[in-house]
């Protein structure tokens, strides 16, 4: 079974987890009825995803035999959010050939990691939209220290993954200033918040991905939506993980704390 989607989720908040008011926790649970699939025949087989919260100075994917660890990677929240597990089955093999792919492209250092289990980036949105636990998930790393052109370029490496049945997912956030978030009573966005996430959304369905890879430059207020690229390289290997011939498509979009914003959305390799 081949895939044609990739996709990049926003997974904003760790309170996702629990927070039964968030939309974008209803979109992630009904992401399997009204995005991907809805059939056991649309199933993946594995999963890669590529989460804002695990930085390493190279690529590294975890190859974990048996049920993934539930990272806990957030301070101060309910205490039930510490009691929640995701014991996922780890992927080694799909970890095996995502090294082999990204070293014959070029990537010269791939590092594996047989322990890591999964952060909250990767956990939080997969429970919501696999909730039984039983595809295998591996999680591939980001390096903040390079650009965006080098994850899109580790998203192209890897897209052939796709007809090998593995569903690929960017999660981060499309704004991510966590310094700027605070309670809004009438519910408006920060200003500078609805510019960066109104040029992304406009930048993407028109198809100008060259813009989104330079958004440092070409984007309103980049720096302030994205103090630090963690969150939104994710998107850029999700774009480039969809191949050459790709349309994006918007498909959540809520906001949470005056900026930050949950825009999700869905490249789909076209002919």
């Amino acid at each position: 079974m081949g895939v044609t989607e990739t996709f990049y989720i926003s997974h904003g908040s760790p309170t996702l987890s629990i927070d039964e008011s968030l939309p974008a926790r209803d979109f992630l649970k009904s992401f399997t009825k009204t995005v991907y699939g809805g059939g056991i025949e649309d199933k993946p087989k594995s999963i890669l995803i590529i989460s804002g919260h695990w930085e390493t100075s190279h690529p590294t994917v975890n190859a974990v035999v048996g049920p993934s660890d539930t990272i806990y990677d957030f301070y101060g929240f309910p205490e039930q959010m510490y009691k929640l597990k995701y014991p996922a089955p780890g992927a080694p093999a799909l970890a095996k050939r995502v090294k082999e792919m990204l070293m014959s492209s070029g990537f010269e250092r791939v590092n594996v990691d047989n322990k890591r289990g999964l952060d909250h980036g990767a956990w939080v949105p997969l429970m919501l939209m696999y909730p039984e636990a039983d595809i295998p998930v591996c999680q591939l790393s980001i390096q903040t220290h390079r650009n965006a052109a080098y994850h899109y370029n580790l998203g192209k490496a890897l897209a052939p993954l796709k007809e090998e049945g593995v569903l690929i997912v960017g999660s981060g956030a499309a704004t991510h200033n966590l310094r700027s978030l605070h309670p809004s009573k009438d519910g408006s966005i920060t200003t500078w918040a609805l510019e960066f996430d109104t040029w992304l959304k406009d930048a993407l369905l028109s198809g100008r991905f060259d813009d989104v890879i330079g958004y440092e430059e070409k984007a309103p207020h980049a720096k302030k939506a994205h103090p630090r690229p963690d969150h939104f390289y994710p998107l850029h290997v999700a774009m480039g993980a969809a191949a050459e011939n790709t349309k994006a498509e918007l498909i959540h979009h809520s906001w949470e704390l005056s900026s930050l914003s949950y825009a999700s959305y869905k490249f789909t390799t076209t002919a």
